[in-house]
Formats: structure tokens, C-alpha cells, sequence
């Protein structure tokens, strides 16, 4: 990996950027912009794209692009940005993450390999390979809900020893493990930056040493997450913790849809918000995924009614 440009902090705020989509299924540029200037406008200190509320599963590696290209040009050099080059194994990572760099990414953050039967040592080798081959840093996106592998704390900080990952996401909903990745990492000297990916405890994850989080309900709003992780950098931990209680309520959106996938229930609900809020034009989920009934869209509108989040007649 080339080590000519400095490597990009990220901290704080980092939300997954969702992606607005019109009602043919084709990309919302429009609505994508709006998104963007919002969440910047709202505090954020950077941005991740192509991500699991992003939905980039379900998209082409040339719709990919499309994206990506449209929040770097949104976001105008504001905040640094990182995608996720989420892929089978190594060299389609590669080829993927080469792409995402060409059209702007900052980093990139990809997961274990998928599909694939490996070994511990094999997982290390698969990001040894990837940052020896692209010119961004990379960082480990740990997601077993998604993967069916965890990466494990010995790995991620031997991989930051060696300069092969710059940082994790931590999707795992594993708070034992986090507060041991925390600890094992100063003890290394941090190495990494570890972002949680768990949104509704940022509060405790700021107080054992988190250097971020990547809430996807900060496409809801975003406003409280900065508010919360501003109040614990200034050791404001009861103002933290009443911010955090707000935004758990807001977080029930994800509760309302029912007998639906993992997939339409999340992005599900948070697009329903985001739509109802006028911050995107239409609330259309990826292709195949299942779109929300009006009873579970009106009971997100109830909370967000009740949370003051509704835009207000005029």
C-alpha cells in the first residue's frame, strides 16, 4: 500500500450513508445530495459508504460507483470518506476497492471472506493480500451476523501491528469482546481507531474508549448522535446517557415492522423515517427486498411524531 498521502482519521460520527432509490429502483441522485448535506450539516465528522444500511449487496460494482461518486461530489471534501468494498474473497476485494479509490473513497473497509471455509491464519492472509494491493488504507469491518465469521481480538490487533488494517468497524454486537478489543489495543499502543457499530450503547462504548460510532439511524438523525458523542468527549456522561435514552426511542422504528427480513426491517424502517421526514423522496427498498406495510409505516410515524421529528404544516 502506497504510504504517500497521510491516512485519514475517522472518528467521532461516521454514519452509513443509506441509498435513496426511486420508485423504478434506480438510483436517487437527488434525494442522495440531500441525504449528504444533511448529515454534514447535522455534525458529522465522516462518512461511510456502501455499506450494509447502504444496501450494497443488492447492487452492480457499476451502480457501486455511481454512488460512491455522488456522495464524494456532495460531500465536497468536507469530512473523509470510506467504503465498503464488500466481495467474495481477496482479488475481487481488489478489484472492487481499486475502483472505489479511483472514484474517491479515502479507505476502504471490507469483512472476512465470504462463502469460503477459512481458517484464522487464511482470514489474515486475505488482509495482508488487499492491502498490499490497493493504494488506500484499509480497515476490518467485523459483521459475523453477516460473515458467520468473528474476528477475533488477536487477529485485528496483529493486522494493526503490522500496518495491514488502520481501523474496525464493529458490527458484531459483541460488547465483551469490543471492551477487550479497547483494552488489548492501548495495550498495543492503539494501532487501530474502533468505531462501534452498536448504536444503542454508544454512551457505555465512548466510556470504555470507542473513537466512534457508525449508527445507521443517523440517517434518521444525526443531530443526537453528535450531541451524545460531544457530551462524553467533554465527560458529560449523564448528558450522554439522556441523549442515548432519546435516540433508543427513536431507535423502536426498527421494532414496528413485522415478519419481515433483517434487511426490510432496518433499512426498512430507517428509510420509512427518512421519507416521512422529507429527507428522501421515496421510501423504495433494493431490489427483491420487501417494502413496509402502512400500519408498520404509521407507527413510525407515531414515534416520530411524538419525538418531534415530523416536519411541521404549514
Amino acid at each position: 500500500m502506497s504510504t504517500a498521502s497521510p491516512v485519514p482519521s475517522f472518528s467521532g460520527v461516521v454514519p452509513p450513508v443509506a441509498t435513496p432509490l426511486l420508485p423504478d429502483g434506480t438510483i436517487d441522485h437527488t434525494s442522495l445530495e440531500r441525504l449528504v448535506d444533511r448529515l454534514i450539516g447535522e455534525g458529522v465528522s465522516g462518512l461511510f459508504a456502501l455499506g450494509s444500511t447502504g444496501e450494497t449487496a443488492y447492487f452492480t460494482d457499476d451502480q457501486r460507483v455511481e454512488l460512491l461518486r455522488t456522495i464524494v461530489s456532495s460531500n465536497a471534501g468536507r469530512v473523509p470518506v470510506i467504503a465498503g468494498a464488500i466481495e467474495l474473497t481477496a482479488p475481487r476485494i481488489v478489484e472492487t476497492a481499486r475502483r472505489l479509490v479511483e472514484a474517491g473513497a479515502q479507505a476502504i473497509v471490507t469483512t472476512a471472506p465470504l462463502y469460503t471455509l477459512n481458517s484464522p491464519a487464511e482470514v489474515a492472509d486475505h488482509f495482508r493480500t488487499i492491502a498490499a494491493a490497493i493504494d488506500a488504507p484499509l480497515w476490518a469491518y467485523d459483521v459475523p451476523v453477516r460473515v458467520h465469521t468473528k474476528l477475533g481480538v488477536d487477529l485485528l490487533v496483529q493486522l494493526g501491528q503490522e500496518g495491514v488494517i488502520h481501523g474496525v468497524k464493529d458490527s458484531s454486537g459483541d460488547d465483551v469482546s469490543f471492551r477487550r478489543l479497547v483494552a488489548a489495543n492501548e495495550a498495543a499502543g492503539r494501532p487501530l481507531q474502533l468505531l462501534t457499530g452498536h448504536e444503542v450503547v454508544v454512551d457505555a462504548m465512548a466510556l470504555v474508549g470507542a473513537a466512534g460510532v457508525v449508527p445507521g439511524l443517523a440517517n434518521v438523525e444525526a443531530a443526537g448522535y453528535v450531541r451524545l458523542w460531544n457530551a462524553a468527549q467533554q465527560g458529560d456522561w449523564t448528558g450522554a446517557r439522556t441523549e442515548q435514552e432519546r435516540i433508543n426511542r427513536l431507535f423502536d422504528i426498527v421494532f414496528q415492522p413485522r415478519g419481515l427480513s433483517g434487511d426490510a426491517t432496518g433499512v426498512g424502517a430507517f428509510k420509512a423515517a427518512m421519507h416521512a421526514r422529507g429527507i428522501i423522496d421515496h421510501a423504495t427498498m433494493a431490489d427483491t427486498v420487501q417494502a413496509l406495510d402502512a400500519d408498520a409505516v404509521a407507527r413510525i410515524r407515531g414515534i416520530l411524531d411524538e419525538l418531534g421529528l415530523l416536519p411541521v404544516a404549514v
